[in-house]
């Protein structure tokens, strides 16, 4: 269940990485999933973070995708399901938080760390670069399956953050749609016209969601 008053998480790890090349079958793809922790401070824009890229910029970074994080909270589950290292940045986050998970954030929620303000835009949504970074194929499914997918922040307020940063719930989004909530929809309850309806009302939510959802929603309709 969601709580409506949060205690401060923590950055535990700032992770950043150019785009790289990488073996898929006979072809290489260039990906910005090898994420590195680092100790520097690093400017974080509207469309991300110094030092950081993306290989794939139409489906990864910019403004509603500016940062992706995910939850120290989640590593424990995927150290026991698979013999390789789990080291934080393992997911492609350039932000690894104590304290919360996806059942803790909302949809439109802004975060205050220092300097910086962020809003929740969206769950992440894992595909299949994050399988070859560990030659796990079917991890992106599990991570979709499981509900432990992480989300992105959008940048509302410009600055510099660094490992160790405090990070504050400071407005809760009156709609109280959660990141898990979102990824129920999403994924799981693709049938919930009430549910889509529900979390399409929210405006923060990212433009991409914004399109697939109601084009869902349209068909759903029109079958019914």
């Amino acid at each position: 269940m969601m709580k409506r008053n949060l205690e401060p998480a923590r950055l535990l790890s700032l992770n950043v990485g150019m785009p790289s090349a990488i073996a898929h079958g006979s072809k290489e793809v260039v990906t910005g999933i090898f994420k590195q922790p680092s100790a520097e401070t690093h400017h974080i824009h509207a469309t991300g973070l110094q030092g950081d890229g993306q290989g794939d910029t139409v489906h990864h970074g910019g403004p509603d995708k500016a940062v992706c994080v995910y939850f120290d909270k989640r590593y424990a589950y995927w150290k026991e399901h698979y013999p390789v290292p789990f080291d934080y940045g393992a997911f492609g986050e350039n932000l690894t938080l104590s304290q919360w998970t996806e059942e803790d954030l909302c949809i439109g929620d802004i975060v205050e760390a220092g300097e910086v303000l962020l809003q929740v835009s969206q769950p992440r949504q894992p595909c299949y670069k994050l399988g070859l970074r560990h030659g796990l194929p079917d991890l992106p499914q599990h991570v979709q399956t499981q509900g432990f997918t992480g989300f992105y922040f959008r940048v509302l307020r410009e600055g510099h953050l660094k490992k160790g940063a405090e990070f504050t719930l400071k407005q809760r989004h009156p709609a109280g749609k959660t990141i898990a909530e979102a990824n129920r929809i999403m994924y799981a309850d693709k049938n919930d016209m009430q549910g889509i309806h529900e979390l399409l009302e929210v405006g923060e939510l990212a433009m991409s969601w914004q399109e697939q959802l109601g084009g869902r929603l349209s068909r759903l309709q029109k079958e019914s």
